[in-house]
């Protein structure tokens, strides 16, 4: 290719980016006569690359002028596992010293390996993209050892697949040293299978933190009266692991703040751990709202503790509006101090607008675009992904009404 081809390239590509000021000094070069090297042409062209990210790339990575054929074999491999240009182009980009791997010694066992196991080509590429040094971990004292580990301790081979989907680390981490020790704890405690399980596949850094931080959590749950045996006591460990003994303190004290006691708040803890896992802001706000609007008393929640996990925008004030009609239209009670609306809340997406919508159209028309809307108003950023998919949810309710 001649140079006037590449100061073409380099020209056209640079009017259309006209911020890569950084690759300045290197376009001068080679405009001044000097051609791309290999490295740059071969990552543009047959991997796929940006001229900018191959030029940044070749800075720290230089491939062989006279070994083509070693990396051909490489893209070759992963093209014939399902890996599509736009796959290549990412992984090359993240971790071009793949291309220096043997792709028949090396590379082409691990992907049978992973194949074997249960993963699709299309898995493989996921979960090599999320985490390319699965190419570089020995198959057999790295890969095969960690998913032996995790097959152990959890329930299925389909789990094992997404646990490792969910946190493709695993499959790379140290598991004997680090996982193992903290589940062999959890047994001696008494929790069962299936918890440790759940813990594995949602939430899998739990079990990779040191084990003396472990056995103080541990023992802190345990003064919290919840039993080993259940499955909240693995939520409880999580919540707990999650956060600083300041900032479980700072939370407590919110609570208080609206005049709970604390073992009000331990007994919300005890029901489900994870009220006290979202954060102080929406904490506050959702109290805010049932205990100053709706005048709720704490004991509403301490018997239903999942209504402060619910979203104030999307769902809580949405629902209190259409509640709030149909009371002014006399066709429900009073709902503010009444325990029970606050059920309204748990319930699903379908089963609020049979109930509270669909059945009272007949005498409030323009209910449903009530709803739609203040689903929309509440929202800070009505093109927010939660409210984005929370209208979408319910206009596909109201194409299967026929409304």
């Amino acid at each position: 290719m001649s140079q006037i081809f590449y100061k073409r390239l380099l020209y056209v590509h640079l009017v259309q980016n006209p911020s890569l000021k950084s690759f300045s000094t290197t376009v001068a070069t080679v405009c001044r006569g000097q051609p791309l090297s290999f490295t740059v042409q071969y990552l543009i062209n047959s991997c796929g690359l940006s001229l900018e990210t191959a030029l940044s790339t070749s800075k720290q990575f230089q491939l062989d002028e006279s070994k083509p054929d070693r990396y051909d074999s490489v893209l070759t491999l992963l093209k014939t596992h399902g890996f599509s240009k736009t796959h290549i182009a990412e992984l090359i980009k993240k971790h071009p010293s793949v291309l220096l791997i043997n792709a028949d010694k090396i590379l082409k066992p691990k992907m049978e390996f992973l194949l074997g196991f249960g993963f699709s080509d299309s898995a493989v590429s996921d979960l090599v993209i999320s985490n390319p040094s699965i190419f570089d971990r020995s198959l057999k004292s790295r890969l095969k050892p960690s998913l032996d580990i995790l097959m152990k301790h959890v329930q299925s081979k389909e789990e094992v697949l997404k646990a490792i989907k969910r946190s493709s680390w695993l499959i790379t981490f140290n598991l004997s040293q680090t996982l193992q020790p903290n589940v062999e704890l959890l047994i001696k405690e008494g929790v069962p299978i299936s918890g440790i399980s759940k813990l594995i596949v949602h939430q899998p850094r739990v079990l990779l933190q040191k084990t003396d931080r472990l056995v103080s959590t541990i023992e802190t749950v345990k003064k919290l009266d919840i039993r080993p045996t259940i499955t909240t006591f693995v939520y409880a460990i999580h919540v707990l692991s999650s956060m600083s003994e300041l900032t479980w303190n700072r939370k407590i004290e919110l609570f208080k703040g609206f005049g709970w006691s604390e073992e009000e708040v331990m007994l919300v803890f005890r029901r489900d751990p994870y009220c006290l896992a979202c954060s102080e802001g929406k904490v506050k706000k959702v109290m805010e709202f049932l205990m100053g609007t709706m005048k709720l008393h704490p004991s509403v929640m301490i018997s239903n503790p999942k209504v402060l996990k619910h979203g104030l925008e999307t769902r809580i004030r949405p629902r209190y509006m259409v509640l709030k009609v149909l009371e002014l239209e006399k066709l429900i009670e009073g709902i503010d101090g009444n325990k029970k609306f606050s059920r309204v809340f748990g319930l699903a997406e379908e089963t609020f607008l049979v109930d509270y919508v669909l059945k009272y159209l007949g005498k409030v028309p323009n209910l449903m675009d009530l709803y739609c809307a203040s689903v929309a108003a509440n929202s800070v950023d009505t093109n927010g992904p939660k409210v984005r998919t929370a209208l979408q949810k319910i206009q596909k309710l109201k194409m299967e009404f026929g409304l």
